[in-house]
């Protein structure tokens, strides 16, 4: 089954738990305010490979679709 990549205005959402998926690895440097407002400084990509989806939380194949990311009018 082939799964469609997310883009900007889309992402992964396991349809058997609810939860959202990422498509990559990355280390980000965060930088936290006097107030604890966290603002990511620098991010890296560490890789972006997708071999395979499963849901993180409850071990689901093919149960991942794509949904609109908050903020987008796609």
């Amino acid at each position: 089954m082939t799964v469609p990549q997310p883009t900007a205005t889309t992402r992964w959402r396991c349809t058997l738990c609810g939860n959202l998926t990422r498509s990559s690895k990355v280390v980000e440097y965060v930088h936290l305010d006097l107030a604890g407002e966290p603002t990511v400084e620098e991010r890296q990509v560490v890789s972006e490979t997708i071999e395979s989806v499963r849901c993180r939380w409850c071990n689901a194949v093919d149960q991942v679709e794509l949904v609109d990311r908050p903020g987008t009018d796609s």
